[in-house]
């Protein structure tokens, strides 16, 4: 049964491509591992890649990483297991996620990955990205005054 979080299926031939951009990241570039560390590391905007495992359970430790890579704009994908996670950046433990920071000598890899994963090549999602420039804002009409109270007549010199 497929979770909630997974947005899509990956085929084995982009599992093979993902495990060797990571493989290569974690070699020349930086790598934040752990759900917590990918979360932080997609807040502030850091991360340029995100794997998330497919079989993270409880679903909830995870779930909210691929909305919020969505909101910050950064491309994810999945692999099958926390173990495959956990080898292509070389522990020998499970890991439920992994975030790219600097890419290093991996930037062609996520590339490849990015374009099977989306079906779009790097440069066409890069135009897609750009935002029309926005429109001049309109000029802010003041409200008008209200008329101040008459002053008080001033009374007249006593003789």
């Amino acid at each position: 049964m497929a979770k909630s979080y997974v947005n899509f299926q990956v085929s084995q031939e982009v599992v093979a491509k993902t495990m060797e951009a990571l493989q290569l990241a974690k070699q020349n570039g930086t790598v934040k591992k752990g759900a917590n560390e990918v979360t932080k590391s997609v807040e502030r905007g850091l991360a340029t890649f995100v794997v998330i495992a497919e079989d993270v359970e409880p679903e909830e430790v995870v779930v909210h990483i691929p909305k919020l890579c969505d909101q910050k704009k950064i491309a994810y994908s999945y692999l099958p297991t926390k173990a495959d996670v956990g080898k292509a950046i070389g522990m020998n433990v499970p890991c439920a996620a992994v975030a790219v920071e600097n890419q290093g000598g991996a930037a062609n890899a996520i590339k490849d990955v990015l374009s099977r994963v989306t079906g779009k090549s790097a440069s066409s999602e890069k135009k897609a990205e750009a935002k029309p420039a926005a429109a001049p804002k309109a000029e802010k009409k003041e409200a008008p005054k209200k008329a101040a109270p008459a002053p008080k007549p001033a009374e007249a010199p006593k003789q």
